[in-house]
C-alpha cells in the first residue's frame, strides 16, 4: 500500500502553496484532509445561528455581517482543504482578512450613537483590504483586534473576562497551529504508532480551526455585548443546552 501522503484522491493533484500536516486522502478519497475540513463546522453552523438570531432581535446589520463574515471564512477554508487547489485556497485567505475587518469597525464602534456610520473607518478598512488582497497577507489587522480588546476591557473592567477568554482561546489555537508546522515529521511518524484516536487527537491544524473559529465567535459576542451595554440594554449570556454561549437581550423599559 503506497504511502498516506502519496494517496491519490478525487480532486487530483495538488495546487495550492500549502499543504498543511495531516495526512491526504486518508478517510475518504473525496476529502483531501478530512479533520482540517470537518473542523470548519465550528465557524459555519454557530454564525449561521447568530445571524439569524440577529435579524430577529434587529441587531446593526455589522454584527450580522460579523456572524456572516466568519460563516464564509469557515466555508472557504472547508473548501480549501476539502480540495487542496490554489483557487480554494484564496476562497480560505481572503474572507479572513474581510471578516478581521468587520470585527475591527464593530470594535471601535461600541460607543457611538445608534445605527451611526463612521466612513473614514468603513474606508480605512476597505482600503485595507484592498492592499493586501493584492500584496497578500499582513498581521495589522491582528494586531488593531489586540488593541480594541485592551480599549474595551480598560474602559469596561467586567468585560475583561469575555475578551481575554476569547483572545486566550484564539491564542492557544495559534500555538497548536506552529506545533502542527514546526513537528509535522514527528507528529506524522507519532500518528503511525499509536491507535486512530490519539492520532486523530495530534491533528492540530484541525485544533487551531476549532479554537480560532470559537475565539472569533466570542469576540463577537464581547464586542455585541459591549455595544449594547452602552445602549443601555440588558444584555446576558446565555447557554444554548447548556453549552453554547449566546448574547440575548431586551431593550431598556420605557418609564
Amino acid at each position: 500500500m503506497a504511502p498516506a501522503v502519496d494517496r491519490k484522491g478525487y480532486w487530483g493533484p495538488t495546487t495550492s502553496t500549502l499543504d498543511w500536516c495531516e495526512e491526504n486522502y486518508v478517510v475518504t478519497l473525496f476529502v483531501a484532509e478530512f479533520w482540517n475540513t470537518v473542523s470548519n463546522l465550528i465557524m459555519i453552523i454557530p454564525p449561521i445561528f447568530g445571524a439569524i438570531q440577529g435579524f430577529r432581535d434587529r441587531l446593526e446589520k455589522r454584527y450580522i455581517a460579523a456572524y456572516v463574515a466568519l460563516t464564509v471564512v469557515g466555508m472557504g477554508s472547508w473548501c480549501f482543504h476539502m480540495t487542496l487547489k490554489y483557487e480554494m485556497q484564496l476562497l480560505d485567505e481572503l474572507p479572513m482578512i474581510y471578516s478581521c475587518c468587520i470585527f475591527v469597525y464593530c470594535m471601535f464602534e461600541c460607543f457611538k450613537t445608534k445605527s451611526s456610520i463612521n466612513y473614514h473607518l468603513l474606508f480605512t478598512l476597505v482600503l485595507f483590504s484592498l492592499i493586501v488582497t493584492t500584496v497578500m497577507y499582513g498581521m495589522l489587522v491582528f494586531a488593531l483586534v489586540l488593541r480594541s480588546i485592551y480599549i474595551v476591557t480598560w474602559v469596561y473592567p467586567w468585560l475583561r473576562g469575555l475578551g481575554y477568554t476569547s483572545l486566550t482561546v484564539f491564542l492557544l489555537g495559534f500555538l497548536l497551529w506552529n506545533v502542527d508546522n514546526i513537528f509535522c515529521d514527528s507528529l506524522r511518524n507519532f500518528r503511525k504508532t499509536v491507535p486512530p484516536v490519539l492520532g486523530v487527537a495530534t491533528q492540530f491544524h484541525a485544533w487551531w480551526h476549532i479554537l480560532t473559529g470559537l475565539g472569533s465567535y466570542l469576540h463577537i459576542l464581547f464586542s455585541l455585548y459591549t455595544r449594547t451595554l452602552y445602549l443601555r440594554y440588558r444584555p446576558k449570556v446565555k447557554f444554548l443546552f447548556g453549552i453554547w454561549p449566546m448574547v440575548m437581550f431586551e431593550p431598556q423599559r420605557k418609564h
